[in-house]
């Protein structure tokens, strides 16, 4: 029997909202059956922030391939009430706490409910949702047998504006010199991350998109494998919230915070 998703402990049950729509896909069991290894439960998971004129093209399309939760971070729009429409479940966070304390939820959420992954995208339509499969295919057949504890989308940065290729390409090698290991793309918010991260993650107490920085840095620290997928790079003209000086800073105290996790993890080894 599918999990049902439960509400996170501690939040208001008001707060949950729950669509009567169930997508073709709703299942979220994996294709190929195994009768010695369940396949995994999956769910898609959605952070999103004033995002109503696009949540619902997003969870259409992700609903084609599996169950969605949405964590509504503190909008002044309708963000929840278009996501639930569009065949959702929503669990409204107020007030706004940013994108990893609206994942942590979201984590802590699936966890409750039995699922064994989340895939996350962003709620702005910078993610295909037909790309959910690829990212399926490279959980279910990891390398030297062992499943990725992680599934990152890779972005093209050729694809980029300029001035977010350079800061994504500076960005990338920073990253990779601090934890020692070459990670392509640290910061693309699509992904699939498998229960034991997820897991591993409610400890974190970032707030923003270091969260996501952060996870890799755990993987790397514990050799836990990670797996990459080429993605379509999308940009849509919408509004970012992003803001430049504040985002290089905290991404820089993320490469840090890194880089002290892996050298501890190593140390330890070693010891």
């Amino acid at each position: 029997m599918r999990p049902g998703f439960g509400r996170v402990p501690g939040t208001d049950p008001g707060r949950a909202r729950r669509s009567p729509y169930r997508g073709a896909g709703y299942d979220a069991r994996m294709t190929t059956p195994d009768p010695v290894d369940p396949p995994p439960l999956v769910c898609v998971l959605v952070p999103a922030h004033d995002e109503a004129p696009r949540i619902a093209a997003v969870v259409r399309g992700a609903a084609a391939h599996l169950p969605v939760l949405v964590v509504d971070d503190g909008s002044a729009d309708a963000t929840a009430a278009v996501a639930c429409e569009a065949g959702a479940e929503v669990l409204e966070q107020r007030p706004n706490a940013g994108k990893g304390a609206a994942l942590r939820a979201g984590f802590r959420h699936a966890l409750d409910a039995g699922f064994d992954a989340v895939i996350t995208l962003d709620g702005d339509g910078q993610h295909d949702p037909a790309e959910i499969p690829a990212l399926l295919a490279a959980f279910g057949h990891g390398a030297d047998g062992r499943r990725p504890d992680l599934v990152v989308g890779r972005r093209d940065f050729a694809r980029m504006p300029s001035t977010r290729r350079l800061a994504n390409t500076l960005g990338g090698r920073a990253f990779s010199w601090a934890v020692g290991a070459d990670v392509p793309d640290n910061q693309s918010g699509y992904r699939l991350v498998g229960r034991r991260l997820m897991e591993a993650a409610l400890a974190s107490e970032e707030r923003g998109f270091e969260f996501e920085v952060e996870m890799l840095a755990t993987c790397i620290a514990r050799g836990w494998p990670v797996a990459w997928v080429p993605i379509r790079t999308i940009y849509t003209g919408g509004p970012s919230h992003i803001r430049p000086a504040a985002h290089v800073r905290h991404f820089f105290r993320a490469v840090v915070a890194a880089r002290r996790t892996v050298r501890a993890a190593r140390t330890d080894r070693r010891g």
